[in-house]
């Protein structure tokens, strides 16, 4: 013989069952829009071997900057910067939203408790002459708490966990982009202090030249156009050391910004030339590197809350069911409250069936629907914009090494010349003319110098950020 389930446990089964069904579409990752691997660069000289193995994600900053003076900066940073404070009160704001939305799928139950004291005139009372009417309550109450059917409640939950996930992955983004913001402003500061101090020093150097020019011009070793040459080059000099203290100075401001707070001179670098902040990085594959990073997590995060959006878009053309209930003691007088016979109880169900509505329930469905398509848009441009950040940064990569070899080769070189001509110049044998050129060629190559010291170091960093790297601790 068969088991017979009765028809009691029928219906709260059918309701359990029913209400943890959605109307959302299932959820499918979109293709990435990008080639499969990074772009081909080409370089005269053949890369250092990566230091690790590990991709950039799982690289810890604190790890992957090795100078003990940037990874307490950037500790720093991260414990005052307003950006990323910022960042972080949204989540937290997300998060309560996401409660309070997943509050909705359990009733709210409410104690209550009231009286009524009512005077009655004679002419109202039944009984020909007035009267005090007293009535006295305490209970448990639930009101309008939805069934959820069709998965309304639950759709509207899961798209606001999905916000919740992507504000999250928003922080982690921030992060990152401090931290490289950071580490790029302290290597901004140690190169203009380099710069200063070679300028400081071609300004001494200048004038000691000048003082010379003008005591063989005293004795006729020297003419008018050498002694006024050498005097432009002291101006010059005197010049780029203001352009430079200047530029100090406004570096300086700028990390002490994006820190959030004042950086201890102890912290600060007094040049860039004996800098090894950073290590080498691997670069991957584009799909395991991408699709890890925070901004991207963030889009597609977005893309499923659209997603859930649809499903309850989808649910609001069915019939929503509410029900409110209370049960308690009811008395006329306050001592009687809780004898026996004074138990009250109410049980509302309401239903409501969308029939006309001009329209609108069909209108927000198709707007849940464009808003998907816009999220997968901006989730695809969010990889595609990905893609060119990394092949960018490797095809800079591919070439700073080699830079950086000639530009030092050109400042050995322009060293050699000024030697030179300036010896030729004090045995007569070239003018002063020489000298100058000499100067300026070799000044030049040494700025030029500390300028691809910083382009190496800085891309190493941005390398790092669009790898993903940074989020780690």
């Amino acid at each position: 013989m068969k088991p017979v389930v009765s028809p009691r446990f029928l219906v709260p089964g059918l309701l359990l069952i029913l209400s943890g069904c959605t109307m959302a579409p299932s959820y499918t990752r979109p293709g990435a829009p990008v080639p499969t691997d990074w772009p081909a660069t080409s370089s005269a000289t053949t890369p250092a071997a990566p230091t690790t193995t590990k991709s950039a994600a799982d690289i810890p900053w604190r790890e992957f900057f090795t100078a003990p003076q940037v990874r307490q900066v950037i500790e720093l940073a991260l414990n005052n910067n307003r950006d990323l404070r910022v960042a972080a009160l949204n989540i937290d704001k997300t998060r309560a939203q996401y409660q309070i939305q997943r509050a909705d799928l359990f009733p709210q139950i409410d104690g209550t408790a009231g009286a009524s004291i009512q005077r009655l005139p004679a002419d109202l009372s039944g009984t020909g002459q007035s009267r005090i009417a007293r009535q006295y309550s305490v209970g448990l109450g639930i009101s309008s708490y939805e069934l959820d059917l069709f998965g309304r409640v639950r759709s509207l939950k899961e798209q606001a966990l999905e916000q919740y996930l992507a504000t999250e992955e928003a922080r982690r983004a921030v992060q990152i982009s401090l931290i490289a913001e950071v580490a790029n402003a302290w290597l901004t500061l140690a190169a203009d202090r380099e710069r200063l101090q070679l300028a400081q020093e071609t300004l001494v150097s200048q004038q000691e030249s000048y003082r010379l020019i003008q005591r063989r011009y005293e004795v006729g070793a020297s003419s008018q156009l050498d002694l006024s040459q050498a005097r432009t080059r002291v101006e010059a000099a005197r010049g780029d050391s203001a352009l430079y203290t200047s530029r100090v100075a406004q570096s300086r401001n700028a990390l002490t910004l994006l820190v959030g707070a004042t950086v201890p001179e102890e912290l600060l670098p007094t040049a860039l030339g004996a800098v090894t902040a950073v290590q080498e990085l691997p670069a991957g594959v584009p799909s395991d590197v991408l699709l890890r990073r925070p901004d991207i997590l963030q889009a597609e995060h977005r893309l499923k809350s659209a997603s859930a959006n649809i499903g309850a878009a989808r649910a609001a053309f069915f019939p929503r069911i509410g029900l409110s209930a209370s049960f308690g003691t009811a008395s006329a007088k306050l001592t009687d409250l809780f004898q026996p016979g004074s138990a009250a109880w109410s049980f509302v169900p309401q239903i409501s069936v969308p029939l006309f509505d001009t329209g609108a329930n069909l209108a927000g469905l198709d707007v849940s629907k464009a808003e998907r398509d816009i999220a997968v848009a901006q989730y695809e441009k969010a990889i595609q914009t990905a893609f060119r950040e990394v092949a960018d940064t490797l095809a800079n990569n591919a070439t700073l090494d080699e830079q950086l070899a000639a530009q030092q080769a050109l400042t050995d070189a322009a060293a050699d010349s000024y030697r030179l001509s300036e010896a030729r110049y004090t045995r007569g044998v070239d003018s002063y003319l020489t000298v100058l050129d000499s100067q300026r060629s070799t000044y030049s190559a040494q700025q030029n110098l500390i300028s691809v010291r910083l382009a190496r170091l800085a891309n190493q960093v941005t390398l790092y950020k669009v790898l993903g790297g940074g989020a780690a601790q």
